[in-house]
């Protein structure tokens, strides 16, 4: 009887053992699915600001600080700032409004709008030149003059919005088309210069890379490298280099080259491997 009541005891205190196992695994499940994990957090603020509509914002992730961070122009309101501030989302201002840079006045004229040349590219024995993509929708001829009355050539294809590249065919003869430049990839930190027909040489950093851009007037661009070099309408399409590494396309940015501001460009590499043509 005695060794009974004790085999009976043991297996009661076994079973008791494994249903406080149970129970505790239990416990601990809700808790553990709750809490997400940084890759998610960061993922859930992407889409966040991926999904807001908010235009006039720029943002990219910074993976090293698990966090997306937002730059928003002079025309975004209070309240649909406050919509994009949430876990994981740095948000700050910049003056002016981001928009892309085109104008009528100088340098690369189609219809009635300037923008700039960016670089001289071949294929296949022929001449081309890189501007950017929203000067390529809104022109389908180029000239150098104001007047039309010498040609460059036609739009042989855009990207705009998406990306923001455009390709012109040189088809007057006697047009000089120099080059000296080698396709490369920008990095953060290096010291970079633009030529714009608005406002000339102006240098400064780049950063940030593969930066989304929704423009205060509509259209939005991914993959930008974004620099702290100022441009004004009618610089788009002009070359962002370090010394000869052909870098990016003015696409747009904010403020002016009296105040300063933020530019954005389309990488070069992208554009001359979407028309398979050579920076030369």
């Amino acid at each position: 009887m005695r060794i009974e009541r004790t085999s009976r005891m043991r297996r009661t205190a076994q079973l008791m053992a494994v249903v406080g196992a149970v129970a505790a695994s239990l416990c601990a499940v809700p808790a553990q699915a709750n809490t997400p994990s940084p890759a998610a957090r960061l993922s859930a603020a992407q889409a966040a600001v991926e999904q807001s509509g908010v235009r006039g914002v720029a943002w990219y992730t910074d993976q090293s600080a698990g966090k997306v961070v937002v730059t928003a122009d002079s025309t975004v309101s209070a309240k649909d700032l406050a919509s994009l501030q949430r876990d994981g989302v740095q948000v700050q201002r910049s003056n002016g409004v981001f928009r892309p840079l085109l104008a009528a006045g100088d340098a690369i004229y189609g219809g009635q709008y300037r923008c700039s040349l960016g670089f001289n590219v071949q294929k296949g024995g022929s001449y081309y030149f890189l501007t950017a993509g929203h000067c390529g929708k809104v022109a389908k001829t180029w000239y150098t003059n104001s007047n039309h009355s010498t040609l460059i050539g036609p739009t042989v294809g855009y990207s705009f919005p998406g990306n923001d590249y455009a390709l012109v065919q040189y088809t007057n003869t006697s047009l000089s088309h120099p080059g000296g430049f080698t396709a490369a990839n920008a990095v953060v930190g290096e010291t970079v210069t633009r030529k714009g027909s608005t406002t000339g040489i102006h240098s400064g950093k780049v950063t940030a890379l593969n930066v989304t851009v929704r423009y205060s007037g509509g259209g939005k661009v991914d993959g930008l490298i974004q620099t702290t070099v100022c441009a004004e309408p009618g610089d788009s399409g002009g070359p962002l280099y370090d010394g000869s590494k052909a870098l990016g396309l003015t696409s747009g940015g904010s403020g002016d080259c009296t105040t300063g501001g933020t530019t954005f460009f389309q990488p070069v590499t992208e554009a001359a491997s979407a028309y398979g043509v050579t920076v030369y």
